[in-house]
């Protein structure tokens, strides 16, 4: 799945065009990497986004096409 849509899925960015727009400035990292928004999300990855000075480090648990909006915590777990 791409980065985008998992970060739209997972409601971890509310919306996948600002998800996009994290991803081209370079706000977003899976396992270290700075990544584009067309990057493939694995389980076991780690997904680091930052939200101005706050950083948010989550890891995949698992990768779903469709999740309801009590169950999109499920996806990932936060690491720090």
């Amino acid at each position: 799945m791409r980065l985008d849509k998992y970060l739209k899925i997972s409601r971890i960015i509310k919306r996948r065009t600002v998800a996009n727009d994290a991803c081209d400035a370079g706000h977003v990292s899976v396992n270290g990497k700075v990544a584009r928004a067309s990057c493939d999300v694995c389980v076991g990855d780690v997904i680091e986004v930052a939200f101005g000075e706050r950083r948010l480090k989550v890891k995949v648990l698992e990768v779903k096409e469709t999740v309801g909006k009590n169950d999109a915590a499920s996806l990932y777990e936060v690491i720090s």
